[in-house]
Formats: C-alpha cells, sequence, structure tokens
C-alpha cells in the first residue's frame, strides 16, 4: 500500500474568492494552472490537474487530467486548454509517488556504501503491489512489473534504479491515496470578442445624416462600410426599441417635449410594443436582421443595448402591473438619482413576490435577440438591478450560448464594479474615463490587468460616451482627443468610442458640466464626416496596428516601464509566444511637445546590454537602431503616440539580418 501521509494543497490558482466565482479565460488558449503542494518528510511527490466542463447534463462529461510539473520551493504548475466555450471545473489531487521515493531513498544507500538487501525486499513487495493494479487493464505491464520484481528480490540494485520503471509504475498507481484539493474552483471560457475589440457606438436614428428625417436601419446599415474601414469590430447601438410618449423628455433633457422630439431611447415601450419589438420609425425586425447580416459581411458583430426598464407606456404596465413599484398612494415609482429624476422611466419590483416570472420574461428577451443573431450586449446601469438577477441571467442565458459577450456600463462603487464582473460580465465600462494623470493611469490600469482583478474583471476603455463628455476633451481640440484614443486602445484589449469621437465633436451642457449639449441621447444629430479637424485617419491607423499586433489583442499583459518626467507614459505589451514584442510611448499633454527619456527593459526584452536591435515604429513607418538601456521619444500635440514593434537581429555568414 502507498504511503500517504499529510499532503497539503493550497494557493491554487486561478481561484476567484476561495472558489465562489469562476475566473475568466479565453476557450483554446492555455490555462495555467498554479497550487503549493508538499508533505511531510522526503517523500517524492506527484500531482495532476482533474477537470471537466459543466453542461446542463454534466454528468455526460468526463474528467480529463493533466500532470502538474514541479517549480521550485514547493510550486506546481500546468497548462491546459479549455477547447470551447462554456464553464468548467478543476481540481488539484497530489500523491506520494510511493516507487519514485522508494528509488529516490535506495539510491542515496548505495552511494553512501550501505547494505541494501532489506531494502530491495521492500522494493519487490512494492513492484509485485503495482503488477496486481495492472493486471486489471494492462496485462503486458503487469508482466513487465513482475520481471522487475523478481530481479530486485534476487539483488539486481540496477534494475531498481531503472528511470524506466518510474513511468511505468505511475500509470498503476493506488488513485485511492491521493489527497484532493478541498474546493473545485471554476473557469469560464469565453470567446475571443470577450477579450478583444474595438467598439463603435452610433445611433441608427441619427445615421439619415438629415436632421429633420428620422434615420432607419437602412440608413445605418449604410454606414457600416464607413465604420469597418476605420476598422472597428463591434458596432454598438443603443436601445432600438419603441419610445414611450408619457413624460418624454424634450432636447437636452427638458422635462417638457414638443411634437417633434424623439424622446430618450432608454424610455423602453410604446403602443407598438416593448423590449422584444424595434422602434416603428426605424423599421421592421426583418430590417434589423439585415443590418446584423450585413455588419457580418464587413467582419462586425453588432451589441445591443440591455436596457431593463420601461416607460409608462410599456405593454407589460398593463399586461404585469405586479412586475413594477407602487408607492402607497397606488402610483408607479419612476426612476430617481436625487438631484436627477426619470419621470419618462418606471422600475421593476425586482425582488418582489412575482419576482420569477419577471425575470424568466427578460430572460425571454434576450434569447429573442439572441435568435436575431445578436451575441453581444451591454447591460445598462447593471448596479441599479439586483447581482443575484444578473448572476441568475448570464448562467442561464451561457449554459445555452456559450459565445454570448456581456458587458457592464456600471460606473459606480469599485467593490461593485467588481462584483458584477465576478458574478459573468464578461467586461466592464471602468474610471479610464476620468484617469488623467501618469501616477493614477499606472496605478489603475496595473490593479485592473494584473491578478486578482484580471482573473475576473476585463476593463473596456471608452474615452467617452453619449453620458460623458470629459472635461479633458473640452476645449484641447484633435489632440486630447488623439492621446485619448492611443492611450485607450493600447492599454487595453478593448476599447470604444461614441459616435462623433473621430470628428472630435463636443460641446458641454455648460462649462465644467460632462453632459453635451444637444445630446443625442434626446434628439437627432448630423454628424458631419467631413468636419476639419477630424482624426478618422489616426483612428483607422490605431486600429490597423492594433489587428496587425497580437500583442494588443491580449489584456493580461500590460507592463509599465520608466519614463522620466510625469507627462509621457510608457509601456510595453508581448504576445503569449513572445513573438509580438511592442513599446509604447503616449504624451499626456495635449498642449506642448514632449521629449523624454525611455528606460527599456532589456531584460524582460531579452536582449543583452550591448546588443544592437532594430525598433519598427508603426504609426510613422519608421525604423531605427538602438542599443543599450536608455532611448528618447520625441511627441507633439498632433503625434502625441509612438508605438514601436522590437525586431531582433539574427547573425548571418557576414551581415544581419532581421526577423521582420
Amino acid at each position: 500500500m502507498e504511503r500517504g501521509g499529510s499532503i497539503l494543497i493550497e494557493g491554487v490558482e486561478p481561484e476567484v474568492d476561495g472558489g465562489r466565482f469562476p475566473a475568466k479565460r479565453l476557450a483554446g488558449q492555455a490555462v495555467r494552472i498554479r497550487a503549493d503542494i508538499y508533505k511531510d518528510g522526503h517523500d517524492v511527490l506527484a500531482a495532476q490537474v482533474a477537470w471537466r466542463q459543466l453542461t446542463p447534463a454534466a454528468d455526460q462529461t468526463d474528467w480529463q487530467a493533466v500532470p502538474l510539473r514541479e517549480l521550485p520551493n514547493d510550486r506546481w504548475e500546468a497548462e491546459l486548454i479549455l477547447p470551447r466555450p462554456g464553464r468548467y471545473a478543476f481540481t488539484v489531487e497530489a500523491w506520494t509517488d510511493a516507487w519514485a521515493s522508494f528509488a529516490q531513498e535506495l539510491e542515496r544507500k548505495v552511494k553512501a556504501g550501505w547494505s541494501v538487501k532489506s531494502e530491495l525486499l521492500e522494493g519487490a513487495a512494492l513492484l509485485e503491489a503495482f503488477a496486481e493494479r495492472a493486471a486489471r487493464s494492462a496485462s503486458e505491464d503487469a508482466r513487465a512489473l513482475r520481471d522487475a520484481a523478481r530481479a530486485v528480490r534476487d539483488g539486481d540494485v540496477a534494475r531498481a534504479l531503472d528511470s524506466t520503471l518510474r513511468a511505468l509504475t505511475a500509470r498503476h498507481r493506488d488513485r485511492a491515496a491521493a489527497t484532493r484539493y478541498e474546493r473545485m474552483p471554476e473557469i469560464l471560457a469565453e470567446p475571443p470578442r470577450a477579450e478583444t475589440g474595438a467598439w463603435y457606438e452610433f445611433f441608427p436614428r441619427s445615421a439619415s445624416r438629415d436632421p429633420s428625417r428620422h434615420g432607419t436601419f437602412h440608413d445605418a446599415e449604410q454606414r457600416l462600410p464607413e465604420i469597418a474601414a476605420m476598422g472597428f469590430d463591434v458596432v454598438y447601438l443603443p436601445p432600438i426599441h419603441p419610445i414611450g410618449r408619457t413624460a418624454r423628455k424634450g432636447r437636452n433633457n427638458s422635462p417638457t417635449s414638443q411634437k417633434e422630439d424623439v424622446g430618450s431611447p432608454w424610455a423602453i415601450g410604446a403602443a407598438e410594443g416593448g423590449h422584444q419589438s424595434v422602434h416603428p420609425r426605424l423599421g421592421t425586425l426583418e430590417d434589423f436582421r439585415r443590418f446584423v447580416r450585413r455588419a457580418e459581411e464587413l467582419g462586425m458583430d453588432v451589441a445591443l443595448d440591455l436596457a431593463f426598464q420601461c416607460s409608462p407606456d410599456h405593454p407589460s404596465l398593463r399586461e404585469h402591473p405586479e412586475w413594477f413599484l407602487h408607492r402607497p398612494d397606488g402610483t408607479i415609482k419612476h426612476a430617481e438619482n436625487p438631484p436627477k429624476r426619470y419621470e419618462d422611466i418606471v422600475n421593476f419590483d425586482w425582488l418582489g413576490p412575482h419576482r420569477q416570472a419577471l425575470w424568466n420574461e427578460l430572460r425571454a428577451v434576450v434569447l429573442f435577440w439572441i435568435d436575431q443573431g445578436v451575441r453581444i450586449f451591454r447591460a445598462d446601469n447593471p448596479h441599479t438591478k439586483p447581482v443575484s438577477f444578473w448572476a441568475w441571467l448570464i448562467r442561464e442565458v451561457k449554459d445555452l450560448h456559450p459565445t454570448t459577450v456581456f458587458l457592464s456600463e456600471a460606473f459606480t462603487r469599485p467593490k461593485m464594479m467588481k462584483q458584477l464582473a465576478k458574478v459573468g460580465f464578461s467586461q466592464s465600462y471602468t474610471y479610464f474615463t476620468w484617469r488623467n494623470f501618469k501616477g493614477e493611469l499606472r496605478d489603475y490600469l496595473e490593479e485592473l490587468t494584473s491578478p486578482p482583478v484580471a482573473d475576473y474583471l476585463r476593463g473596456n476603455l471608452w474615452p467617452n460616451t453619449p453620458d460623458i463628455f470629459p472635461a479633458f476633451l473640452q476645449g484641447a481640440g484633435p489632440p486630447a482627443f488623439k492621446l485619448r484614443l492611443a492611450l485607450a486602445a493600447t492599454l487595453s484589449s478593448s476599447y470604444g468610442i461614441y459616435s462623433g469621437y473621430e470628428l472630435c465633436e463636443g460641446k458641454p451642457l455648460s462649462p465644467g458640466h460632462e453632459e453635451y449639449l444637444d445630446s443625442e441621447k434626446y434628439q437627432l444629430v448630423v454628424h458631419d464626416p467631413d468636419r476639419p479637424g477630424h482624426i478618422r485617419d489616426f483612428v483607422t491607423a490605431l486600429n490597423r496596428i492594433r489587428r496587425e499586433s497580437p500583442a494588443l489583442r491580449e489584456y493580461r499583459n500590460l507592463r509599465f516601464h520608466h519614463a522620466h518626467g510625469d507627462r509621457v507614459l510608457f509601456y510595453g505589451k508581448t504576445s503569449r509566444d513572445g513573438a509580438d514584442q511592442l513599446l509604447i510611448a503616449v504624451s499626456l499633454d495635449p498642449f506642448e511637445p514632449q521629449e523624454a527619456v525611455l528606460k527599456v527593459p532589456l531584460e524582460q526584452l531579452g536582449i543583452g546590454p550591448e546588443e544592437r536591435y532594430q525598433v519598427h515604429e508603426l504609426l510613422s513607418d519608421r525604423r531605427s537602431l538602438w542599443k543599450g538601456r536608455w532611448a528618447t521619444a520625441s511627441l507633439t500635440p498632433d503625434n502625441p503616440a509612438a508605438i514601436w514593434r522590437v525586431l531582433r537581429f539574427r547573425k548571418r555568414e557576414n551581415d544581419f539580418d532581421y526577423y521582420l
């Protein structure tokens, strides 16, 4: 019988909150599993990761195993590939390798010149036990083990120390003697779009380019080639449903509206339908499906806003009044966030006695739009709904459609933002929108892209949204738009802009106010594509570089480096296979040129201190030779960023050749 002893397993990674929530990874990519494994005494240990996919019929999925390899200081590691999107469970098992422990002790005694006659008898008995287990499934292994047992019993020390015996005995260990980690952490394997994408948000109703005519899905479809040409992967639409008339908001969020006012798309529901209907002025459901198909033809996914709220005219208020909150006097409760009031919106009674029927209906809404071809949803203000609802909904949907992606729009308390990510949101909006200075950018992005936060939260960086026209962009002109875009597009693998950003549009509602004047949330807005000072070429160049650079399509590989001064941020990204190495410098000053001395991380790049290497600056398409630890960057308001690909030299017979 194998000796078990007190094997300890701890420090398992990835594990979020002690296994309460799944860690997030991408399907098809290697997942690194690590654990501390050790025990008393000097026995040799062996360990493995056992894993399986969790499906609605989980008992139909067999466990698979990957051996763990030992690292220094009792740390063990393995890599496994989760083949398809879905939920997976894993655990760590460890056991005493009885034969390796015996052979190690025997070898030490032989080297010390001791008599090992008794030890060889012990070894023979061990091999007989292995042979007995092998006889149940592998007769050839059983014969080989019995032959070895006879030789060892007869005093053949060399046979006992033959390294091939360890592999043979390992196949027939006593599995009942293993110690298993007490928990079974989960991993949520998601499609690539959960980690990587350039998002472009626009309102289909403004797509006609005519301020007097409500746009249609057909008009929006005509914009798709232009958006694809700028290199975007995801087209995100605000709500496309009928808009209520009761308490409809006028221009600039006026509490009174005129007959021609179109209202807020987030006031969902009217006589024409609710969350499973499209606004009749946009077109038909088939028009929307054609829009989705056209986007796919151009290599883009469509994301839809998931706004779980209603206008007072929503059909559900008539059909299911029990789903809504009412005051003691019987009046319905409107949405409020003092001093703001949203008279055109009413909220659900999320945790009331009829919540199961309500939740089932909202799940049906998501499944309906999945049937129309949508696989990406941006949840509006998810922090104002119960976390338990999102945990339930996302799991329900992903069990049926594992490739679905959910983006959390929760500009709220950090702990709530993180909790929403833990319960299943694939991506999250972040505070990047308000992080402008070097120290705070570095600290915040390091937190987001490093464990433990990066195990469950992926930040999607937005320089602006229809709700937010940040102070940094007000009055600084195209240079401010360029540098914030460069940061968003290179610090994270996912970022987005709201339509008009590429045109450097925007006026604040009032000085110091972050709301837009003449906000598109309340009226049709014409975006002039020929507006002077646009930065479409810069947007296109950044997105092209992102598509051509594997390192920029990864999230957890951000590393900050030293740059003199407080107005240049210097960082790098290297792809998983190490083939794509990028160094990036971005000016944080939209007004003055910046000359920065950069400390190149030679050790991280695998470059010797005296080695010469070439860098290719991708925005300007210029190549330079660098040598040593220090380099310089000259950045200007018009050219606020530099992205260098590091090219390594290889020696040929009489000259040098660089890798492209």
